[in-house]
């Protein structure tokens, strides 16, 4: 017997330690107030997330604030994105 991790999991960040990220997904921060998804690592072949981590290295360059993979558009425009990759 198993569960199921929905594609796509918003989580908030503790001060002191990260959340774990479940093997084959990866945490991104998104929007102007740094909210962390966990997505799945399959996003990162799909044309539109490599777009916007082209942004994210433009913006970014490897240098990302929150210590992990930052992406640099609004949370509206993520989840959009996201959901079409579903």
């Amino acid at each position: 017997m198993g569960f199921r991790l929905p594609s796509i999991i918003r989580s908030r960040v503790s001060s002191s330690k990260a959340v774990d990220v479940p093997k084959g997904y990866l945490a991104v921060y998104v929007g102007e107030k740094m909210k962390r998804f966990v997505i799945p690592i399959s996003y990162l072949n799909q044309t539109s997330f490599q777009e916007l981590l082209n942004q994210a290295e433009e913006q970014y360059e490897y240098d990302h604030p929150m210590g992990g993979l930052t992406i640099p558009c609004r949370e509206e425009v993520f989840l959009d994105i996201t959901s079409r990759l579903n």
